[in-house]
């Protein structure tokens, strides 16, 4: 194949026993942070909008908020399986926001737990409190 040339800032000195690590870490971690931007860029969570127009510290302040629902999103994704129904079901990220912002329009929900098994499970979908469905 084709010779190809990469470069790294480390504090590490490159070996021949560690330019390997070195180079699959450097190499993983650029993957992990494009990966990254690219969801919160285009998966639903709007960060390329500049929140900065003027008022002090806001655009670090939604910045934060941003990170923390992709912190959020990113366990729930490993540890949460009613979640994980709820977004297999809807199929994309972008998909289940907007599945949970139109749900939440319709009523009122005892937790997260109970919004997302109202997605994710057609079968036993409860309906929200204070909506006006009946269950038959």
């Amino acid at each position: 194949g084709q010779r190809q040339y990469f470069s790294w800032v480390t504090k590490l000195i490159p070996n021949e026993k560690n330019v390997y690590q070195i180079m699959r870490a450097g190499r993983s971690r650029w993957r992990i942070e494009n990966e990254t931007f690219n969801t919160l860029k285009n998966q639903g969570y709007n960060f390329e909008h500049n929140y900065g127009h003027g008022y002090k510290n806001l655009c670090s302040v939604m910045t934060m908020l941003m990170m923390l629902a992709f912190l959020i999103d990113q366990v729930q994704q490993l540890c949460c399986k009613v979640y994980q129904k709820a977004r297999k079901h809807v199929g994309t990220l972008r998909g289940l926001f907007e599945k949970v912002r139109n749900r939440i329009d319709i009523g009122i929900w005892q937790n997260w737990n109970h919004l997302y098994s109202f997605i994710g499970d057609p079968s036993s979908r409860p309906p929200p409190i204070g909506s006006g469905w009946i269950i038959a």
